[in-house]
């Protein structure tokens, strides 16, 4: 009989025991799919701003070149598009400066730097006012 109660007593510490790494297992699992999706909605969302960004920089280069209203929109199409060429800002600073020499806009690309970070703060307002 007490044979029989040590044996219990280690089956109930052990499933005891089981139980509460199971918990903590959960806690654990729980927090990474948090952190996972965190991470989504943050990239999913800077992608957003870039694209934003883009945008309003393809219709301020189309004003800066006087192009009309639907022009101006199918313009600021193209610079997003124009993004998805290579990693990094470097295609569409490339495209938008030529397409300003072309156009014989007086712009360097400090000054198209510059507008494009102008241009992310308030395509990153307008996304949060939502």
């Amino acid at each position: 009989m007490l044979v029989r109660l040590v044996e219990l007593s280690f089956l109930t510490v052990s499933i005891y025991c089981f139980k509460r790494e199971e918990k903590v297992m959960t806690t654990f699992d729980d927090r990474k799919r948090a952190e996972e999706a965190r991470f989504k909605h943050d990239q999913e969302f800077q992608f957003k701003v870039t694209a934003r960004r883009n945008k309003l920089l393809g219709h301020w280069a189309a004003e800066q070149m006087g192009m009309s209203p639907d022009e101006a929109s199918a313009y600021a199409t193209s610079v997003i598009k124009a993004d998805f060429e290579e990693a990094g800002d470097a295609d569409v600073v490339r495209k938008v400066l030529a397409d300003l020499s072309d156009n014989n806009v007086d712009c360097d690309e400090n000054k198209l730097r510059e507008e494009m970070e102008r241009l992310l703060v308030e395509a990153e307002s307008q996304l949060n006012n939502e």
